[in-house]
C-alpha cells in the first residue's frame, strides 16, 4: 500500500512541476509575442 502511495505523490509532483514550467514557458511566449510586435511597429514607424 505504502508504494502506491509513493506512486501517486511521484505522479502528483511530476504533474505540478510540467503545469509549473509549462505556465512559465506559456508567460515567456507571451511576452516574446508583445516584443515581437513592438519590435514590428518600431520598425513601420520608423519607415514612415
Amino acid at each position: 500500500m505504502s508504494n502506491l502511495l509513493y506512486i501517486v505523490a511521484v505522479i502528483l509532483i511530476l504533474g505540478w512541476a510540467i503545469s509549473f514550467f509549462g505556465y512559465a514557458a506559456g508567460g515567456l511566449i507571451h511576452i516574446l509575442l508583445v516584443i515581437a510586435i513592438i519590435a514590428v511597429l518600431l520598425g513601420v514607424i520608423r519607415r514612415a
